[in-house]
């Protein structure tokens, strides 16, 4: 009875593995992707970096130093390229969900990371991806590698930012000298097909 008794414990006591968040295979397989239901309800949304702690955002590539801007090339780089050296440590810039992790076309081996506010950030021309579709991610958690696979000179971070699907300029986000955080509240405004991604003013923050 006692044996029985203590099995019947231990039983109640074990909690089944948590699910992992499950995408689309349009999610899984590519960068460019709507967020369901991001603006559904409502069409500005705040990222209030503001009220981030610190201990809750990690520069994506610490120590690195910015090779290419957002925006080279008549406005075609989507990303911020970051170097260091080759096979240095990659970590996720908030707590997230990957959506997505392979090999992809120019980008060579890619992570995108879904955020709670819907900001989704991307690495990419990773040596190797440490994290999988699914993974639940830390800030500051290694996820990948540096590396120079896909269309790359050079082992470096391609680092984008990207609201709906629709990237803009990380710059608004980190401030790249610094390598620090903006305490800002950032407004993402539906226009059609596209967002406008721009900080808000004083007057109008917190608005929604």
């Amino acid at each position: 009875m006692n044996i029985l008794y203590l099995l019947l414990s231990v039983l109640l006591s074990i909690t089944p593995p948590e699910e992992k968040p499950s995408f689309t295979q349009m999610e899984i397989n590519h960068i460019r992707v709507a967020t369901p239901e991001l603006f559904a309800n409502t069409k500005l949304l705040e990222l209030h970096l503001e009220q981030i702690p610190d201990t809750a955002y990690c520069f994506p590539l610490p120590g690195g130093k910015v090779i290419s801007p957002y925006g080279r090339g008549g406005g075609r780089h989507s990303g911020i390229d970051i170097k260091t050296c080759a096979k240095d440590t990659i970590r996720s810039a908030f707590d997230g969900v990957v959506r997505m992790s392979k090999p992809y076309s120019a980008y060579g081996n890619v992570i995108v990371v879904r955020h709670s506010s819907g900001l989704e950030t991307i690495y990419s021309h990773n040596f190797k991806n440490l994290v999988q579709s699914g993974d639940i991610v830390k800030a500051g958690q290694p996820i990948a590698l540096t590396g120079r696979t896909g269309r790359a000179s050079t082992e470096h971070l391609h680092f984008e930012t990207r609201i709906n699907g629709q990237h803009f300029n990380p710059n608004l986000i980190f401030d790249f000298k610094e390598r620090t955080l903006r305490k800002e509240c950032i407004q993402c405004t539906k226009n059609g097909k596209g967002v406008i991604v721009k900080p808000a003013t004083k007057k109008t923050a917190g608005t929604t």
